[in-house]
């Protein structure tokens, strides 16, 4: 059936071609045809023509002239029809709604769009008519009463025109009127058939959601089938294994057991508990295959290497294969990769567990070597000898661990993801470093055992082990550093030795029984030196341990206790201190303890007088010449407090010049002012001596005959003695210059005034002044 809308003709707008609106929404356009479906044509036959009867009617009403509209008109406009048809409608669906098909609801929604069609076509066509007429008669109007009251005679015929235009007017509202009560009609019926169609809608998304639903249960029950059609497949390749089958191969099995397990999981269907056991059998057994792949390809570079090798040659430390590290890291992928039952974490802990004890063991096998070696170097062949530096194998030792770790880093780069970097890493270096730690800890009971001399090993090791250790810190990233043990006991080993060293030095020189005679420098002053100086050479570590000590605390902690723990104090801790200048003190430190230690202990060996102060002069001279002799002087010149040596040094000349006073004490004499004039100030050159002797009484004379005979006697002691004392050579000088400053005026004032005491026979005035100055030079000869 054909449902037709016609549009107006022509002639209907023939009166009122004036009034015509700018467009025609009807003009020149086609007729609209809209086709319902048979089975629907009983519902809508009234409604069909009531339609066309009224569009009929609105044609023959346009095509009269605006002076034939009356009111009769308002009967073509009847749409009492559908009403009928609407109530048919209404009980047709009550009957029928429930098995309405969806051409049938097509059909509805169709008439539904015809009759808002026809109720905004009726009213695009009326109201530009009615607006431009009415806009028309009233400027007529306006017009017309304007110009009535100035030609009312003239224009008689315009008030008839005008006249005529009311009337029009008038029937076009009224016929306006009829139009809207249609419409109203028409809305009426489009709700009656809304309500018809609404559950009719409403019933047919139901059956669209329940084929919707149909439809996704079909796709899951496919869903649900093909792991049961793939399980034999599976099966086959699985128990093949992935020798048989390839890895890739295998591999891409494991991951289409792995997603079917997913999707079953996802059911929750107790129909396919059999099923997704059987599945994680096959899993099981495959990551088993799998796993055992991993750890056969790992096997195969597992030979140990000889570090040495590499190390001396400055040869990078070999890393896996690179397509070794291809086939294990997609197999790692894809022992990780699972969504089922949480697996995914032990699976990656297997591979994880298995590269790194597999890996860890290969770089401790390498490395024994090397720890036996740092054992065997630590021996001496005299318990007396002092470490050297670099002599210990540590150093290969530790530089070795670095590289294989660092070389087997990049491996784990390679093999695993970027989330678990760190964490196999971790794992990996673990039994290496435990091996490491094992062998620190045997050469800190060494140290221990040999504290005064191996204390160097200590300082050694942390200077080694501490970069080593941050260095692994950073890739690895944890949060306690490795080697942190260890490094924690050698630094109390370390901190132990500064009391201990000073300790040391006061015992040994409290147990010497015999001091050398002459005054010579003893070996230990060389020793201490020699030890400073090899201390020196590990500024870093010592720095670190004695800013943590605090200045000063190695006194206090060497009388304390043996253990490293009694060093703490209320200042063990000065984070302020330099360490270069703590450096500095504890120099000084160690030379006044020595000195200080020589000093007492020759008072009581050395009886003679003038011994103990030249002893204490050449040990001094020792200590002096071996801290400009080496970075000593460096880094005792940071420290603002001048040397404490120089103490000593002026306590020993005074000690040696006090022998030389009784020589100064013959030269002494009494003058009496009263007995003559006093000879004027700077003219000592000019005393005649045989004057001042003839003046003397014969007791006086022989009181000065006696001081002659007491001063050369003295003189010729002491210098003979000096001759026969081990000097330094700057001490003998030193002493010399300083022995000469204080006889030679002396004697030179007594010889001007009494020379003549023997009149030039020298039996009482040995030396004339230029004779006892060369007398006095020849004390600075070697």
């Amino acid at each position: 059936m054909l449902f037709r809308i016609r549009n107006p003709s022509a002639s209907s707008t023939e009166s009122l071609s004036s009034l015509a609106p700018p467009e025609n929404p009807f003009e020149d356009s086609a007729e609209y045809d809209y086709a319902l479906p048979d089975v629907y044509s009983s519902q809508s036959e009234s409604v069909d023509s009531s339609d066309e009867n009224y569009f009929s009617d609105l044609d023959s009403s346009d095509q009269n002239d605006s002076s034939g509209l009356d009111e009769n008109d308002s009967s073509d406009l009847d749409f009492s029809d559908n009403e009928n048809d609407s109530s048919d409608l209404d009980s047709s669906d009550e009957h029928d709604h429930h098995v309405l098909s969806p051409d049938v609801t097509f059909g509805i929604r169709l008439e539904i769009d015809l009759l808002e069609l026809t109720k905004r076509e009726i009213v695009d066509l009326v109201a530009p008519y009615a607006e431009r007429l009415a806009a028309l008669i009233e400027s007529l109007v306006e017009f017309r009463l304007m110009m009535a009251s100035q030609r009312n005679v003239a224009h008689a015929e315009e008030s008839a025109e005008v006249a005529v235009f009311y009337a029009t007017l008038e029937k076009l509202k009224s016929l306006t009127k009829k139009i809207q009560g249609s419409l109203t009609r028409l809305e009426a019926n489009g709700r009656v058939v809304s309500e018809a169609v609404g559950p009719v809608h409403d019933n047919t998304q139901s059956s669209q959601t329940l084929i919707q639903n149909l439809e996704r249960i079909s796709s899951a029950i496919d869903q649900l089938q093909k792991p049961l059609e793939g399980k034999a497949r599976e099966e086959k390749i699985i128990y093949a294994g992935p020798n048989e089958v390839g890895v890739q191969e295998y591999m891409a099995s494991l991951k289409r057991i792995d997603q079917a397990l997913a999707n079953m999981n996802a059911t929750n269907l107790r129909v396919n508990q059999q099923t997704v056991g059987d599945l994680k059998n096959l899993l099981s057994h495959g990551t088993r295959q799998l796993h055992a792949v991993f750890r056969s390809i790992l096997n195969e570079d597992l030979q140990p290497v000889e570090p040495l090798h590499y190390i001396t040659k400055h040869l990078p430390f070999p890393t896996l294969p690179e397509d070794k590290t291809a086939i294990l890291r997609s197999i790692e992928l894809c022992l990780s990769w699972s969504a089922s039952h949480g697996e995914s974490t032990d699976r990656e802990s297997l591979t994880i567990q298995t590269y790194s004890a597999m890996r860890g063991l290969y770089i401790a096998n390498s490395l024994h070597n090397l720890a036996t070696a740092s054992i065997i170097t630590a021996r001496k062949k005299s318990p007396d000898e002092n470490y050297r530096q670099n002599t210990n194998g540590i150093g290969t030792y530790a530089t070795g661990l670095e590289k294989m770790l660092l070389a087997e880093y990049q491996s784990i780069v390679a093999v695993f993801s970027q989330a678990n970097w760190a964490a196999v890493f971790k794992l990996t270096y673990i039994r290496p470093l435990v091996d490491f730690e094992k062998t620190l800890r045997d050469l800190n009971s060494h140290i221990n055992s040999n504290i005064t001399t191996d204390c160097f090993l200590a300082y050694e090791l942390i200077d080694i082990v501490t970069p080593i250790s941050v260095r692994l810190e950073d890739w690895a990233g944890a949060r306690k550093p490795a080697l942190a043990d260890a490094l924690k006991q050698i630094r109390g080993t370390a901190k132990f030795s500064l009391g201990e060293l000073l300790e040391e030095v006061r015992k040994r020189i409290q147990n010497m029984q015999v001091l050398p005679g002459d005054g010579a420098a003893i070996p230990l002053t060389t020793a201490i030196m020699t030890r400073l100086q090899t201390m020196i050479l590990y500024p870093l570590p010592l720095y670190s341990i004695m800013t943590e000590m605090g200045d000063g605390n190695w006194l206090s902690a060497s009388s304390a206790s043996s253990s490293s723990a009694s060093m703490s104090s209320a200042h063990s801790v000065d984070l302020v201190a330099d360490g270069r200048q703590l450096l500095a003190h504890y120099v000084n430190d160690t030379i006044d303890t020595l000195l200080q230690s020589l000093d007492s202990r020759a008072r009581v060996l050395l009886k003679s007088k003038s011994i103990p102060g030249v002893f204490l002069a050449n040990n001094i001279a020792v200590i002096n010449r071996m801290i400009h002799s080496s970075d000593l002087a460096s880094v005792l010149s940071v420290s603002p407090s001048p040397p404490k040596w120089d103490i000593w040094r002026k306590k020993g000349n005074s000690a040696y010049l006090d022998s030389w006073k009784e020589a100064c004490s013959a030269l002494l004499d009494v003058q009496y002012t009263s007995r003559g004039a006093r000879p004027p100030s700077g003219s000592q050159g000019m005393i005649d001596s045989a004057a001042v002797i003839k003046g003397l009484g014969s007791k006086e004379k022989d009181a000065i005959k006696e001081k002659f005979k007491t001063f050369n006697t003295i003189f010729d002691e002491l210098s003979a003695k000096h001759m026969g004392l081990a000097m330094e050579r700057e001490v003998r000088s030193q002493l010399s210059r300083e022995v000469a400053a204080m006889i030679e005026p002396l004697y030179g004032r007594f010889w001007d005034r009494y020379h003549e005491i023997d009149k030039g026979k020298g039996k009482y005035v040995k030396y004339d002044k230029g004779g006892l100055s060369g007398q006095l030079a020849q004390l600075a000869l070697i």
